[in-house]
């Protein structure tokens, strides 16, 4: 039987067998990674974008809190749904689709005249990358087998953790340099080209892959999915902004029953073309990893905001010089996680455990630093407090990602990356409305810039917490013996 991507017909399709590696290289990791740094890049680059959003379009505070919460709950809401997608109609096809839809709605962000509109194409953005993520590791595991695969998975979890890093230099060198006076636009206009290259690219490079089971798309299941986790996120990221109105916690409270009854509606169809199968979760690699996963990710993204207000509201600093002091903390990521890979192999979830352990380090170190430079002294204080945090995610976040997705049968790795990928964009969330309950009462009402020191210490304290829970947890993920 044929290899070649793009040869096979519907039939070969389904359940089609892993391809060996020969056939195409890493060529087909590099085009998802491209579209997979491209949807977490833009999940964190706007944040950096947002005083001249606000500016140029005259947009006001809310309207410019709609730009970042519409891209977040609609990817983070649409993933499971998503990844039975590609399971049932292929998983080369939702790609695409989701590749082409997302740079189309890049383009549109891009040309928005007012905030409203913007807002709407960030949905749009966020939803075709919801279809996007969760066929990329259904489609390593189709391409690549053996060590390959758990490398592939390795590097898909740095390539995360890398767009969530240089996000912030990224946006910030793009609006400092400000080509042709696009400003802003030009953090939407950059994933034109590599998202038209990319989608060019994937009927060549990426074979096409199904489950072969039948039946098709769960609908009572896939809206109890997206009801749950819009009831769980919406509030979560708009709480702190709107001073928690009654709305927010009435959908957090129905998110509860909402939940339920979606675990109860998958229950009962297990065997019948499910939404999500249960039986992913008897994987104690996966099911205890995903847990370690979440505590790690809610210490992780929610940093990134803190030391970016910190930097810019309470220093003055630009997006750029910003972007220079994130740098640091990417220096240390980039460092940590090419040797990660091997060390993964070898030392599997020890490595796992001590990262997040190193990354509270790094977190304590920055919180005694910024006490004693405040915000007069150089900021260079800070530079080796975060080059153990970033060593510490580079130990944890692609290591971790690929541990734990390694823990799932290869059939359900599209599933599987699904629900990693909701666990970790909802983890950012929820991190950031748990550090901005401590962030902000710290800071007070009327903040000068002298509070920040203090209110960025404060809110690093449930974080240090987190990354501790989350390397105690990782150290359950391995199998008991005999079992």
């Amino acid at each position: 039987m044929s290899t070649e991507p793009g040869t096979k017909d519907a039939a070969e399709e389904a359940d089609a067998p892993a391809v060996a590696t020969t056939d195409t290289g890493w060529n087909t990791l590099a085009i998802v990674m491209a579209g997979t740094f491209l949807t977490i890049l833009d999940y964190f680059v706007t944040n950096v974008a947002i005083p001249s959003i606000r500016t140029d379009l005259h947009a006001s505070s809310a309207q410019s809190q709609l730009v970042v919460v519409g891209y977040g709950v609609a990817f983070t809401a649409g993933m499971i749904t998503g990844g039975r997608l590609g399971d049932l109609y292929g998983r080369r096809r939702m790609f695409a689709l989701g590749l082409a839809g997302f740079t189309l709605a890049s383009g549109l962000c891009a040309l928005a005249q007012n905030a409203e509109t913007l807002a709407a194409f960030r949905v749009v953005q966020g939803a075709s990358a919801a279809a996007m993520v969760p066929q990329v590791l259904g489609i390593l595991a189709v391409v690549y087998t053996g060590a390959a695969r758990a490398r592939a998975f390795v590097v898909y979890g740095q390539v995360i953790g890398f767009a969530g890093v240089f996000g912030q230099v990224i946006g910030g060198a793009l609006i400092s340099v400000d080509v042709a006076g696009l400003t802003w636009r030009t953090i939407f206009l950059i994933n034109l080209p590599i998202g038209i290259v990319a989608l060019i690219l994937t009927p060549r490079l990426i074979p096409e892959s199904r489950n072969a089971e039948g039946g098709g798309l769960d609908l009572v299941g896939a809206v109890l999915a997206t009801a749950t986790m819009v009831a769980i996120v919406l509030p979560l990221v708009e709480g702190q902004e709107r001073d928690w109105p009654l709305w927010t916690w009435l959908l957090l409270a129905a998110s509860v029953p909402l939940a339920a009854a979606f675990v109860a509606h998958q229950r009962s169809r297990q065997g019948r073309s499910p939404l999500l199968d249960l039986t992913l979760f008897r994987s104690r690699t996966f099911s205890v990893g995903l847990v370690g996963m979440l505590a790690y990710f809610l210490a992780m993204g929610s940093f990134f905001f803190v030391l970016a207000l910190y930097l810019q509201e309470g220093r003055g600093l630009s997006p750029a010089e910003a972007g220079l002091v994130f740098l640091t903390l990417g220096a240390g990521y980039f460092g940590a996680s090419l040797p990660s890979v091997k060390l993964a192999t070898r030392l599997g979830h020890r490595l796992y455990s001590a990262g997040p352990l190193t990354v509270a380090a790094g977190y304590v170190l920055t919180a005694l630093s910024v006490a004693k430079i405040g915000t007069d002294r150089s900021v260079l204080w800070i530079v080796v407090p975060l080059l153990v945090a970033g060593i510490g995610m580079g130990m944890t976040t692609g290591p971790l990602t690929g541990g734990v997705l390694a823990g799932a049968a290869p059939e359900h790795a599209a599933a599987a990356s699904g629900v990693a990928n909701t666990v970790q964009e909802g983890a950012v969330a929820i991190g950031v409305a748990v550090v901005g309950t401590v962030f902000y009462p710290a800071l007070g009402g009327s903040p000068a810039p002298g509070d920040y020191p203090h209110a960025l210490g404060m809110g690093l304290i449930p974080l240090v917490a987190f990354c501790l829970a989350s390397s105690l947890i990782i150290r359950f993920m391995r199998p008991r013996a005999g079992r």
